[in-house]
């Protein structure tokens, strides 16, 4: 294997941590969405338990952070829907190759929300805007599961392209090796 890709090898338990990060949050944000839900139902049936009107729009919330965050997680694992129906018929190499430009389109998209995301996040509807609910918190939380997934998806495809690109020059026995 050249020393190059043994040498961006070692980066590996950086995008481990990350994914566990990210994993984590995703699971905090269920637990938070499952008792909130619960507790918004409970409201709904007991008479003596309050039902506030908060509880609809962090569910939602929560519930937009989960679908980006978990959408990015799945990058990692190539867990995506592909279109692989013709990948029999086409050679490996050209495979790859449309694996690393697929990786490539997926990044710039990544680049794309992370910055546009942003700017939606300084607007001042963000900065200024707040929950119809709760009126104390800003909608700037709203927003920013744009730019976190998108810098989330861009962490994850540099990992996913550098292992496509390796596949292209190292056999699979040889990377299996390592």
């Amino acid at each position: 294997m050249p020393k190059i890709f043994q040498t961006l090898d070692k980066i590996r338990p950086v995008y481990d941590v990350t994914y566990k990060v990210v994993m984590f949050i995703c699971k905090i944000l269920l637990i938070v969405d499952i008792l909130v839900t619960t507790f918004a139902v409970i409201g709904r049936y007991v008479p003596f338990i309050p039902n506030p009107a908060w509880t609809e729009q962090v569910v939602l919330t929560c519930m937009v952070y989960m679908a980006v965050l978990s959408a990015t997680l799945a990058i990692r694992k190539n867990a995506h829907i592909r279109m692989t129906a013709l990948d029999r018929y086409m050679p490996a190499k050209l495979i790859k190759a449309l694996d690393v430009l697929s990786d490539i389109a997926v990044m710039a998209l990544g680049v794309i929300m992370l910055y546009y995301g942003w700017k939606v996040c300084q607007s001042p509807l963000a900065k200024f805007g707040k929950y119809e609910s709760m009126p104390w918190l800003s909608r700037f939380w709203m927003y920013f599961p744009i730019p976190l997934a998108g810098a989330s998806m861009f962490i994850f495809e540099i990992e996913a392209l550098y292992n496509h690109i390796k596949a292209l020059f190292v056999p699979a026995k040889e990377a299996d090796a390592q």
